[in-house]
């Protein structure tokens, strides 16, 4: 994988996003195993996890040898309303990258996932009349040019989006509405395997039709039992998380050396980021990421 770096990101270590109960581990424990492991990198994680000025950051990350490939960004973007309060988050974010000399990094959007009761409970097994109506996706789409055409004036940077279960983004045709209701040349996708696995697609399908759109990649890996076993037992999508639905690398369907030989034949260079999402005090993240990476070691590299 000749000019790819593989990073992680915290919610590998249960700093996610979400309100959630438990308490994740701190910043420097979480960046100096990654260090320890063999990661190039970290993603931002959620905001003040790490030092929310540029030289703190800076240091810190300095200091564990890690580049930052971007940070994520939750916004609701089916509701108008959150527009403004998303462009302002996001360039909060791009400017403290920037600032702190990472002016390479990818804001990565996403829906504010977690927050649609329906969406949430049926994570994995969404039925056609959850998804949004023509009509919502123009604001959901115009929502997300705005935030990055936003990010692009103000700070250079590029913006791709994250789709994830659990919100308005999950399935395939659901990505294929937001791609046709978004400015190709400012919005990206940020392809993460497991998510789009669960969501019932392909992801090299993703590489196939969006070749061009694919700026950023996440290697997640995804449990069909597990997945089966939500839909049998209606867990909703922590549930989903919690029983291991996002596997380590190499135990679930995904298909890695074909997602490489696609990725090698596009000539993408970058960052390739290891997520395995758990829950704040879930399993063990240190052997779960050094299974990842010696994963990708030798069979992928």
């Amino acid at each position: 994988m000749k000019n790819i770096k593989i990073a992680n990101a915290p919610c590998s270590w249960g700093a996610l996003e979400f309100d959630l109960e438990g308490k994740s581990l701190g910043h420097e424990q979480v960046l100096s195993e990654m260090a320890e492991i063999g990661y190039l990198g970290t993603e931002l994680g959620d905001w003040g996890f790490m030092p929310t000025d540029p030289k703190g950051l800076r240091e810190v990350l300095d200091r564990f040898g890690l580049g930052l490939p971007g940070a994520f960004v939750p916004v609701a973007l089916a509701n108008k309303e959150a527009h403004v309060h998303g462009v302002q988050e996001a360039l909060k974010i791009a400017k403290l990258m920037v600032d702190a000399g990472y002016e390479d990094a990818f804001i990565i959007l996403a829906d504010d996932n977690g927050s649609i009761p329906d969406r949430t409970q049926s994570a994995g097994r969404v039925l056609p009349e959850m998804s949004l109506s023509p009509d919502q996706w123009k604001i959901f789409g115009a929502g997300a040019d705005q935030i990055a055409k936003a990010v692009k004036d103000n700070y250079g940077m590029r913006t791709v989006f994250h789709h994830h279960c659990a919100g308005y983004v999950e399935t395939p045709e659901e990505l294929d509405a937001l791609m046709a209701n978004t400015d190709e040349n400012l919005l990206g996708i940020c392809l993460d395997m497991g998510h789009y696995a669960f969501g019932g697609g392909n992801p090299l399908d993703v590489l196939e039709k969006y070749p061009s759109r694919t700026w950023h990649i996440h290697f997640k890996d995804y449990d069909e039992n597990i997945g089966k076993a939500s839909s049998v037992h209606g867990w909703n999508y922590f549930e989903s998380v919690q029983n291991g639905v996002f596997c380590k690398l190499g135990e679930g369907i995904v298909d890695f050396k074909a997602i490489i030989k696609k990725l090698e034949a596009m000539n993408y260079e970058g960052w390739i980021v290891v997520e395995q999402d758990v829950l704040p005090g879930m399993g063990s993240p240190y052997h779960c990421a050094e299974h990842n990476l010696n994963f990708i070691n030798k069979n992928l590299m």
